[in-house]
Formats: structure tokens, sequence, C-alpha cells
């Protein structure tokens, strides 16, 4: 369900192809305009009548009662009264969650609302492409995008995106749903802007986590073979240095050979080949899981988890020179550790592999832990029959916090949350744009948001976490429902808003972690390249004046020497980075969770 990690290709459209591609899309996804010769038959009466349908086959269970449920939707009828008959076009990437959006809710919408909806799903790396395209061509191409949150700082900087603070207290007043509680959405803070403006609506979350095999990990023979080895508990490991002892224990040492019923086993999964995937596997919090930055949520201030400095929200620099941390010791830690665990625990294809061709491994039932494990897999590690499911349908695996690395700091961030978000552009249509805002609020409506959350386990809505079926069935998740009602869950946050052009600054990362995979250049020389580079789109931005207030203002190089010397990041190199390697039983750390 989540290919479209491998495609975050990101890649800017040619120049010379921006008008033939913007011509041939706009012909072909031609979208509503308001025009006042549209015509309907629908009636109000044929929404009602839907909508009783929908409650009563579809929606439920909900967090509302059957009588709230046709409240919402009578206001969605109401409202849509204006713009019943015209067809609006949307688009977002292709997983779980949105597919049920596209078969399913964009049906329920057309028959209460009269509005007619065309949900397209296509690879991110497209999702992208499209919204630069019309961004550049000044032409209509979708009337409302689902895409990451982390392009919070590219769009709060640029003046293409209609913020939806302004849309929803003047043009769009009267199309924002009265029950839309904004308070209750999880990740909202990870689509606000340094102005404080709200720019993208949550649609869908989930966050990278620690995995391993509770089964495993319970069996008295294992635990006292571990500590016999090790000295101390075998547990879910807080820091990096237990994570290695447990990704050695499994690979080398359980029973003698690291084999498990008379079969291979692993302590480590994870994938190395050069692939545009390599580059979110590093960006998407590695970092700071390290200690790379400051402390400071949802991002790291001044330095954040992508190691850029900012002054007043100006980005300053990546490097150590200029006061960034893209190449400072907690960094080049990171990816060291990233390619020894790679090479000596995880199985040897596992350096061969994508994203993509990664993630279904450790349903074969030969791996023990995995560092860097998203919790969008979780529907598809809990299917019946899988080595890694129990009789009765609960999993052998548990999901618990990342552990962290040596320069950790109490206040880091711990890692990734992915919040695909909805996503409005000046330049639709006013009417095509009201309708999209209206269906964007539909499928994220309490109404339907319930079981929406039930079938794509991507939560955005705090009252859905906490709702009766998932404290009833919080068993079958293996601890992703108790991590979503803990207050861990702050830690882990998606890219911010220092990172001020995330489509082109992205692409530089897979090229230059792949280069420490294969050993062309050793990690220090990977990232000062990155961070060089970083250095150099920055300053063009800042020749742009990209970002108005906030665009990037390159503080001049000094000496490494000054900035390690200040407080914060970047921080010197550490004589010891293994550190006391530290582990918490998991059932105690579930506790302290709650």
């Amino acid at each position: 369900m989540l290919d479209r990690k491998v495609r975050r290709r990101y890649r800017r459209s040619r120049p010379a192809a921006v008008g033939l591609a913007v011509l041939v899309l706009v012909v072909a996804g031609c979208t509503g305009n308001g025009d006042d010769s549209r015509k309907s038959d629908f009636k109000e009466a044929d929404g009602k009548a839907a909508a009783q349908r929908w409650v009563a086959s579809e929606f439920t269970p909900s967090t509302l009662s059957k009588e709230q449920q046709l409240a919402e939707l009578d206001w969605f009828i109401k409202a849509a009264a204006p713009y019943r008959g015209m067809d609006i076009n949307v688009v977002s990437e292709t997983i779980t969650t949105h597919q049920y959006e596209s078969q399913k809710l964009a049906k329920a919408f057309t028959e209460i609302t009269g509005i007619k909806v065309k949900h397209d799903l296509i690879q991110e790396g497209d999702v992208i492409e499209k919204l630069q395209t019309q961004i550049q061509g000044n032409q209509n191409i979708y009337d409302a995008y689902v895409n990451d949150s982390d392009l919070i700082g590219t769009h709060s900087r640029g003046d293409y995106v209609f913020p939806l603070s302004d849309y929803m207290a003047g043009e769009g007043k009267a199309v924002t749903s009265p029950t839309l509680d904004l308070n209750d959405f999880i990740g909202i803070s990870f689509t606000t802007g340094p102005d404080k403006k709200l720019y993208q609506l949550p649609d869908q979350q989930f966050a990278n986590l620690y995995w391993f095999r509770y089964d495993w990990f319970t069996d008295p023979d294992i635990k006292k073979q571990f500590k016999s080895a090790y000295g101390y508990d075998l547990g879910v490991p807080v820091n990096w240095a237990a994570y290695e002892d447990i990704a050695d224990f499994f690979t080398n040492k359980v029973n003698g050979d690291g084999t498990i019923d008379g079969k291979k086993v692993y302590g480590h999964m994870d994938y190395g080949r050069k692939d545009p995937s390599l580059g979110w596997r590093f960006t998407d919090a590695w970092l700071s899981m390290a200690g790379n930055g400051d402390p400071g949520i949802p991002n790291g201030l001044p330095v954040d988890d992508w190691g850029i400095r900012v002054e007043n929200c100006r980005p300053v620099g990546s490097s150590v020179t200029r006061g960034g941390d893209t190449n400072g010791p907690a960094a080049v830690y990171a990816l060291n550790k990233y390619v020894e665990w790679l090479k000596k625990y995880a199985p040897k294809e596992a350096a061969g592999m994508n994203f993509s061709e990664s993630g279904p491994v450790p349903a074969q039932g030969h791996i023990a832990q995995q560092v860097f494990w998203y919790t969008g897999f979780t529907a598809d590690m809990t299917k019946e029959g899988l080595p890694v499911v129990n009789a009765d349908g609960t999993p052998k695996w548990r999901m618990a916090p990342s552990p962290h690395g040596v320069y950790w700091k109490n206040g880091n961030k711990l890692g990734y949350q992915d919040a695909g978000s909805w996503t409005l552009l000046k330049n639709t249509p006013k009417d095509s744009r009201a309708a999209a805002w209206l269906y964007a609020q539909f499928v994220t409506s309490k109404t339907v948001s319930l079981k929406k959350s039930i079938t794509g386990l991507t939560f955005i809505r705090d009252s859905d976490i906490r709702s009766d079926y998932f404290a009833k069935n919080a068993r079958k998740y293996g601890g992703l429902i108790e991590f979503y009602r803990s207050p861990a869950r702050k830690q882990w946050t998606p890219t911010g808003t220092n990172v001020p052009d995330y489509p082109k600054l992205a692409q530089l990362w897979w090229q230059n972690v792949a280069t420490a995979v294969t050993g062309e250049t050793t990690a220090q020389q990977s990232m000062d390249n990155l961070a060089k580079q970083q250095d150099d789109i920055l300053a063009r931005l800042e020749r742009r004046g990209y970002g108005g207030n906030c665009a990037p203002k390159l503080n001049p190089e000094r000496d490494a020497q000054y900035w390690l010397d200040q407080p914060g990041a970047p921080v010197p190199k550490l004589a010891d980075e293994r550190g006391k390697p530290e582990t918490l039983d998991y059932d105690k750390l579930l506790a302290q969770w709650g």
C-alpha cells in the first residue's frame, strides 16, 4: 500500500514541455467553472434519501449518533445547492485510504450533494508534477490536491496556495462546515505555516515506528540466551546501542547459529538500492532519531531534522560552517550506522532492494526487528495465514517507540509522521474550489472518518482514536492504538517549515546517501556533498527572494569550530558513539504510554 514512497521523484517539469503538458492536461481534466448554464434535476429530497442509505449501509460505526450524522450530511446537502450539476476533479496518491475515498466516498458525495466528483489515484511523484504544472502554467488541472504536508515550507513561501485560514474566513465561509472541528485533527500543527496560518487539511496520517517479534522477545529460552550473552534483559531497545546488540544476537547468536525453529533469522531489515526511496529513508527523520538538530517540536529550533538552521523563519544554512547540521557529527553517525547495520545484520539481498521490495519482507517471518517501519503496513501485516499472525488473528509482532541514537536529547523529535493533506490553489475557479472544499470536508468529516480509519488505519481525528471501536479492538493492531492515544505521538512529525523547496531539496538526499552505501564515498564525504548542494539551492532561492520575509538568507561561512563551540546544534563528535545499551519491557512501556 505504500508504493507511493518509492516514486517520490519530485522532478521539475521541463520548461519546454510545460505549455504542451498544461494544454493536454486541461483538455483531459477540465473542471466546472461556475457557468450558470449548468443544469441539474437533483433535488434536496434526493440527497436526504441518499444520506439515509449511506448512513445505514456504510457509515458505521461512527463517533456520531445516526441523528448527528444525518444532521451533518444535511448541512452538506444545503451548502452544495449552488454547485449541483458541477463536475469536479481531485487527485491523491494511491494508498488504501484514498482508494476507499475514490471508490466509496466520492460516489456517496455525488449521491448526497448532486456534485459529480472524479477522484483520481496516481503515483505521488505524479501528484507533485501535476501540482507544479498547474502552478507554473497558471491553468487549472485539478480542483484540489491531496499532497504531503512535507511541502508546508514550500507552500507557505509561495503565492499559489489559498491558505485555508483565509479561505474559511472569507471566500469559503459559506461552504465551511460548522462541524469541521479543526481542534479534533491531530495533525493541524503539521500544516500550519510560520505565519500561523493553516495551509492544508490533513486527510490521512501514519508514522514510522520500531517493529519487533513480540513472541520471540518474550520467549523464556531466548530471553535467557540474550541475557547470558549481553548481561541485560532483552526488551524494546531505548537506544541504538541496544538495537545493535539485539540485531547481532538474532543474526549471529540465537540458538548458537542465528536460527529459530531451524530457519535462519536476521536482527535487522532495511534497503539500500540507489533509488529515490532511499532519500525519504533519511529525510523522514532518520537524522533526528540519531540526535541531529535541536530540541523542539514539531521540528527542532533553530536547527531542524534536515540539519537546516533558521533565524526568524529564514533558512540560513545546512553546512556546519554556516551553523547547520546536515554534515555535523550526528548526521555522519546516522549515515554510518545505517550502512553498518544494513551490511552486518540484514539479509544480503536487502542492499539491492528499494522500499516497496523490502516492505513485505518482515511478514515472511524471519526478521526479528526493524528500526524504521511504517504503521501504514499494519493492515497488510495482520492478514490471516501470515507467519507473523496468530491463529486467532492477533499479530505475533508489536510496534513501539523508535530507539534513538547517542546524540539524541530530550525534546528532540523521535520519528516521522506522514500527513497527506488537502490543498487548494488560487488559480482554481472559485466555484470549483468551493465544490472541492465541500468534498475535502466530507471525506474528513466525523460522519465518515471512523469507518475510513478502520479501512486504512491512517488516523486524522483524535475522536476516532479514542472511539469505543478502537478501545475494543486495540489488540488487533499491535500497539498502533496505544501509540496514537499516547502523548508520545507528538514527537513524530513530518518535514517542517525550515525546508523552503521540498521538491528541489529532497532529490539531493538519495543521490548522496547511495554513494555511501556503495562505498564510493565515506559517510562524511556524502554528508559534506549533501550540505553543500543544499546550500547552493538555498543561495539560488535567496537570489530570487523566494519566500518573501521567510526567504533564505545564508550565513557567511566561518570555521566549523566556531559553530561547534556554540550552544545547541551542531555538536562536536562524541568520544563514545555507542553509549550504554538500555531496554524496556514492552508491557511496562505501554503503561508509560498510557
